[in-house]
């Protein structure tokens, strides 16, 4: 495989074929009855997702392969960790099925770590489906702790786990 590149997000990136990589990605969540966001977003609402933190892509062969948007603490968030002033978070996050397993979401994820600490983070934080019982396993294993629930129905159909990690040593 070529190596993998994350770059910001660019203004010319094509948000049509963003939000079908994200509804790509997600299309087996959807396939088990859980309505993430991802599974239904419009472009515009990729865009308003992208608006609110930094984005970013992973690049292989100079072919998008997956995104993340890194967000900055959300002092109008109704969860409370994302309102913390030291916690920076991972949202609208996917990678290509054709690149899944290929250390895409790791580089991404990688990527939005050290960018979230060169900007003074203490914590990384994201939420995902409770029912979401593999990727729950694969964020413990990138360090993450589940530290409550948020219920951001009906925007989803289910509750959903809160988790953080530190980012220092």
């Amino acid at each position: 495989m070529s190596p993998v590149t994350v770059r910001p997000l660019k203004y010319d990136d094509s948000l049509q074929m963003l939000t079908t990589l994200i509804h790509q990605a997600y299309a087996p969540h959807a396939a088990q009855g859980l309505r993430y966001w991802g599974t239904h977003q419009t472009v515009a609402d990729t865009a308003t997702r992208f608006a609110s933190g930094l984005g970013f892509v992973a690049e292989v062969a100079g072919q998008i392969a997956g995104t993340i948007t890194l967000r900055p603490p959300q002092p109008e968030s109704p969860a409370a960790l994302y309102r913390d002033p030291e916690t920076w978070s991972i949202s609208q996050f996917a990678v290509a099925p054709s690149h899944k397993g290929c250390g895409i979401g790791l580089a991404l994820h990688e990527h939005a770590l050290a960018v979230a600490l060169s900007n003074g983070a203490r914590r990384m934080a994201l939420d995902t489906a409770e029912p979401a019982k593999p990727l729950i396993a694969l964020y413990r294993r990138w360090g993450y702790q589940i530290v409550g629930e948020q219920d951001w129905r009906p925007h989803t159909n289910y509750l959903s786990v809160l988790m953080t990690r530190s980012l220092r040593a």
